[in-house]
């Protein structure tokens, strides 16, 4: 029809990154990565190791932290990390103070799911901040095939809900994250991120709401 335009395409899904937008988990990766450093009698990490852990898997900060410690066998540090129980380190996470509200606010509208690099750890953190009931999926570094940034956690959640890459958002915080949206063609929302290339940066999660796509969602 003549003088009608074409209209953007709806926002259907949107997908959380765990750690640094969730949460705020520097210190319990801290506390937790030193842990396993001390328990094979090694020193702590310095602040270049901790930036590392805090975005990649657990296998990559695992070799990334010990390889240095040629003494030390990875094998025998994944085998003590998988019967380490995961709950001591909990209270070093803090939980952002509007996650709660915005995911009621956007439950109704859209799909939500979460693609992250933790590993066995995101089901205790699932049932002990009561989460789960909020996100339709969750994609962990053990259930992709490849970690982020590979592209296979989100294709998995584009693939389950049958929503193309356009219909989507995604809220990261690092280059892991950034990496992961441009592989399968997905616009970022960096999160207290401002020097992360990204369609958008928001400081909490109310601010999501007045980004064009939520709007644009909300009047059509």
């Amino acid at each position: 029809m003549k003088g009608l335009g074409i209209l953007p395409n709806m926002l259907k899904l949107v997908v959380f990154d765990c750690d640094g937008v969730m949460f705020s988990s520097r210190e319990a990766n801290r506390v937790y990565y030193n842990h396993l450093l001390q328990t094979f009698s090694c020193p702590p990490m310095d602040e270049e190791e901790l930036c590392h852990v805090h975005i990649h898997n657990v296998n990559n900060s695992i070799a990334h932290i010990f390889r240095i410690h040629s003494h030390v066998s990875i094998e025998a540090v994944n085998t003590y990390r998988k019967g380490l129980d995961y709950s001591p380190y909990l209270q070093y996470m803090k939980m952002e103070p509007d996650l709660i509200e915005f995911l009621q606010t956007i439950k109704p509208r859209y799909h939500t799911a979460i693609s992250t690099n933790r590993t066995d750890t995101m089901e205790t953190i699932l049932d002990t901040f009561a989460l789960r009931p909020w996100f339709d999926m969750v994609v962990t570094a053990m259930i992709a095939t490849r970690p982020k940034p590979a592209p296979d956690g989100l294709l998995m959640i584009l693939d389950r809900f049958k929503i193309r890459p356009d219909e989507t958002i995604y809220i990261g915080d690092s280059v892991i994250d950034r990496d992961h949206c441009a592989s399968v063609g997905v616009d970022l929302i960096a999160f207290r991120n401002k020097e992360l290339t990204a369609r958008y940066h928001v400081d909490n999660f109310m601010d999501i709401l007045n980004l064009p796509p939520l709007q644009t969602a909300s009047t059509r």
